[in-house]
C-alpha cells in the first residue's frame, strides 16, 4: 500500500507531497468545476509528476448531480465525468471516482436502476481509456455508499469498485470493519479522515491517528482483502489548520508509516 494526499492540481502540491515522502497525490474536481481548466493544465501537471517524481493514484468527482428528476443520466455531467477520465488516463492514473445522486419522487428500485445506467456508461469509457471506476461512501449528493446500495448496485456491476472511507461509516453509525470485511475485496481507493464522536455527536476530523477509529485493525484488515491500493490523506478538520494542520499530516504520515513498516 501507498501513501498519499489529496492536494489541489497545482506544483505547490507537488512540492509539498514529495517533501513530505509521500508516494502519491489525489485530485477532486467538484461540483461547479467543469475540468476544462484542469484538462488544458494537464502538460503542466505531467511535467510535475516527472519533476517530482509524485504519482496521481485518483481523480474523483464529489456532490454533483448525476441524475435528473424523470431518473435519467445528465448529459452535461456524464461529458465532464467523461473528461475527467480521459485526463486520468493520459495522467497515467487508474482510478476515477463518482457518487450518484437520489432522486426523491422515485423508488428506492428505480433510483439504482438509474446509478446502474450511470456507472455502467463510466465504466464502458473507462476500459477503452485503461480507468477503473468507484464509487464513494461519502452521504454528500450520493446513495450509493451503504452495503445495500452495494448488494444491489455492485452486485449487478461486477466492474465498479469502491472508494472507502471509515469516518463516513462511523458517522453514519455504521460498522466500518464489518463493511471492509464483506466489501475490502471491491476496495480500490481508501481515504484516511480522521473521526471523533462525543455523547453521539460528531465533534471534529483530526489527524487519522489522533481519533477514534481502529487503524491498526482497519489497515490488517485491509491486509487480509489483499488490498494493495493507495492510502490518501483527507485534511478535513477545521481545528488542525495553518502550522497544526502541517504537524497533523506529519503525525499522520509518521503514524501510517509505520503501519506499512516504512521508514
Amino acid at each position: 500500500m501507498d501513501l498519499g494526499i489529496i492536494g489541489q492540481p497545482n506544483e505547490e502540491s507537488f512540492r509539498k507531497a514529495r517533501a513530505k515522502g509521500l508516494d502519491f497525490l489525489e485530485f477532486c474536481i467538484n461540483e461547479g468545476n467543469d475540468g476544462l481548466a484542469f484538462f488544458n493544465d494537464k502538460l503542466n501537471i505531467q511535467q510535475w509528476i516527472k519533476q517530482y517524481g509524485i504519482r496521481i493514484a485518483s481523480i474523483g468527482r464529489w456532490k454533483s448531480q448525476r441524475i435528473d428528476e424523470q431518473g435519467q443520466v445528465i448529459n452535461n455531467e456524464l461529458e465532464i465525468c467523461y473528461r475527467l477520465i480521459d485526463i486520468a488516463s493520459e495522467l497515467g492514473c487508474t482510478n476515477f471516482v463518482s457518487g450518484c445522486n437520489y432522486v426523491e419522487s422515485r423508488s428506492y428500485f428505480e433510483n439504482c436502476v438509474s446509478a446502474i445506467d450511470f456507472f455502467s456508461q463510466l465504466i464502458d469509457y473507462g476500459k477503452t481509456k485503461g480507468v477503473q471506476v468507484s464509487s464513494y461512501n461519502c452521504r454528500k449528493v450520493n446513495f450509493v455508499h451503504n452495503p445495500v446500495a452495494w448488494s444491489i448496485i455492485h452486485g449487478h456491476l461486477t466492474d465498479l469498485g469502491i472508494k472507502y472511507d471509515p469516518s463516513h461509516s462511523r458517522y453514519a453509525g455504521g460498522d466500518y470493519l464489518q463493511e471492509t470485511m464483506d466489501w475490502g475485496d471491491r476496495f480500490k481507493h481508501v481515504h484516511l479522515k480522521g473521526s471523533m464522536i462525543i455523547g453521539g455527536k460528531r465533534v471534529d476530523d483530526p489527524p487519522a491517528g489522533l481519533d477514534q477509529t481502529d487503524w491498526t485493525t482497519f489497515i490488517s484488515l485491509l491486509r487480509v482483502k489483499g488490498y494493495s491500493g493507495g492510502l490518501s490523506i483527507e485534511p478535513h478538520s477545521p481545528v488542525w489548520t495553518g502550522e497544526l494542520g502541517e504537524e497533523g499530516i506529519d503525525y499522520t504520515i509518521q503514524y501510517m508509516n509505520s503501519l506499512l513498516f516504512k521508514r
